[in-house]
């Protein structure tokens, strides 16, 4: 009986990691077709650029660590028709998204939290930050991918 169990577990672990790895794709994928598209994608730092470089984030991406969340946001209305807020999913990263958001739509602009919230509840158990998404896509591609 223990063994069935253990083969059910697994199964269905195995159906929960797909699921999650489409769901993730998916949002990978319109994230990078709004980036291609002009959306401009602001990250906390530099390593969290370069987790979506390497995931083929191709478009603008602001540093949010280098400067005041009221500057950033009156650039980036500026500068942006789109404007995706990307932060971490820990304490520090729910403060700057729901700080720089809110600066945002005082410039006038409209930010989109949709992927950083769904992808939050694909990977919080995971993994807590932008930095580590590549890393955990890589894996998850390995387990669950075609």
């Amino acid at each position: 009986m223990k063994g069935v169990a253990r083969s059910r577990e697994q199964r269905e672990g195995r159906e929960k990691g797909t699921y999650d790895l489409e769901a993730l794709e998916e949002l990978l994928a319109a994230l990078i077709e709004a980036s291609g598209q002009g959306a401009a994608t602001i990250v906390e730092g530099r390593r969290d650029l370069l987790a979506l470089r390497a995931l083929g984030l191709a478009g603008p991406v602001i540093l949010a660590s280098r400067r005041s969340a009221l500057d950033l946001a009156e650039d980036a209305a500026r500068s942006y028709r789109e404007i995706i807020l990307l932060t971490d999913w820990d304490r520090k990263g729910d403060e700057m998204a729901r700080i720089i958001g809110r600066h945002l739509r005082s410039a006038g602009a409209r930010p989109d939290g949709e992927i950083r919230s769904r992808i939050k509840k694909l990977v919080r158990k995971e993994i807590k930050d932008v930095e580590s998404l590549y890393h955990y896509m890589e894996r998850m591609r390995y387990l669950y991918g075609p």
